[in-house]
């Protein structure tokens, strides 16, 4: 490696360190009930994103193995080249069903999905030249990742603010294509997007209208469907993406839309055409957790009852939980130094949270970022609220 290179990776790292900003990888390996290890500690898991506690569920896993056995562990090759398989595209019918679209296409992970994806749609060949993008300020990395890659810089709108959406939409008027970007459930504030004024908004100025489903879907919706599934916006989203690796407890994604935005995604996207086709297990999973999702409304109810109950706690604690009103949580400490002691506080007390912060969040709005599944307990509940009490206690 050349030495100013090396240098300069060094120097970048240590300045992170030096800020609380490090990352570094940390092995938890699943335990009981909602339960992880890690480093020799055995911790309640309030950091992951298994909403309604179907990732180790015995019905998703004997599918997987199913699949295994009948097609192998990979699908070998792109899906344009032989790795479409059957199961493929009954995932596709299935998810098309759930958002009352047309069509879908099942991908890799949400950040590839929507990477991919969007860098497609603003291809020059059908966008033109000069595409228009506003994006919510608060909209997901990957989004921004794929706006990177079509070499198009958003107008960003105030996070949830269809005011200033509505200024910048007339501000930047005339031909052309112009796209919305945003979330329903946003990922680290945990609250919702105004989908019915989102839609309004594209429809009168004519935009294109692309919806993060990911934390959403499963949770929220006509029997999990997703917000984008309510009567009051079904078909007013011209693309819904969504995700296998959260609530639906697997690994995955899809998009669904039109028909013809499909075909498009199949012949431009190159995270998709480069890509090898999700693995078997992985969309045997998928399927067999979609076949469960109307049948599990009590999970649901038990989910946010349990969400507005934490929310609860904090806030008596004077703790800012934002505009949080889904089953994410965020408990904002602000300083990048209190919200790592705050976490490492936490999991001496056997409660893994993990602490977010800039550049994932916006400075100062550091935060450990709860994720509740409708698989913790009561008691899982209390060790939680119990842990703050004694955070507050502890003055960090």
């Amino acid at each position: 490696m050349d030495p100013d290179y090396r240098e300069k990776l060094t120097q970048v790292l240590d300045e992170l360190g030096r800020r609380s900003r490090g990352r570094s990888l940390v092995p938890a390996a699943p335990l009981d009930g909602m339960a992880v290890e890690r480093q020799g500690r055995r911790l309640v898991n309030f950091s992951g994103n298994d909403y309604l506690g179907l990732a180790r569920d015995p019905r998703l896993a004997e599918a997987a193995a199913q699949a295994a056995r009948l097609w192998g562990v990979g699908a070998t090759a792109s899906r344009l080249v032989c790795g479409t398989f059957p199961l493929h595209q009954r995932l596709e019918a299935a998810l098309a069903g759930l958002k009352g679209t047309a069509a879908a296409l099942a991908m890799g992970s949400g950040f590839q999905t929507n990477a991919g994806v969007l860098a497609a749609l603003l291809d020059p060949e059908a966008a033109g030249g000069a595409p228009r993008v506003f994006a919510d300020r608060l909209a997901h990395a990957s989004m921004y990742e794929g706006l990177r890659l079509a070499g198009v810089r958003p107008l960003r709108f105030r996070h949830n603010d269809l005011g200033h959406l509505g200024q910048l939409l007339e501000r930047h008027g005339g031909p052309g294509f112009r796209l919305i970007l945003s979330e329903s459930v946003f990922s680290m504030d945990g609250d919702r997007a105004d989908l019915p004024g989102l839609a309004a908004l594209a429809r009168g100025h004519g935009a294109f209208l692309y919806v993060d489903e990911a934390h959403a879907t499963g949770v929220l919706g006509p029997a999990g469907a997703g917000l984008c599934a309510e009567p009051a916006v079904l078909g007013q989203v011209d693309l819904v993406m969504g995700t296998f690796g959260k609530a639906l407890g697997g690994y995955g994604a899809f998009v669904a839309c039109a028909d013809l935005l499909r075909q498009w995604l199949v012949n431009r996207c190159r995270g998709f055409i480069y890509s090898t086709a999700l693995a078997p297990p992985a969309a045997a999973a998928a399927l067999a957790a979609l076949e469960l999702l109307p049948g599990l409304d009590a999970p649901r109810a038990r989910l946010l009852h349990s969400a507005a109950r934490v929310r609860e706690a904090l806030r008596k604690l004077g703790i800012d939980t934002l505009a949080s009103d889904t089953q994410i949580i965020p408990a904002v400490l602000g300083g990048d130094a209190d919200t790592l002691a705050a976490s490492r506080l936490l999991e001496a007390r056997g409660i893994l949270a993990v602490a977010i912060r800039p550049p994932t969040v916006p400075p100062g709005t550091g935060r450990l970022r709860l994720a509740l599944s409708a698989a913790h307990s009561d008691a899982d509940l209390d060790q939680l609220v119990h842990a703050f009490q004694a955070l507050g206690r502890a003055g960090a």
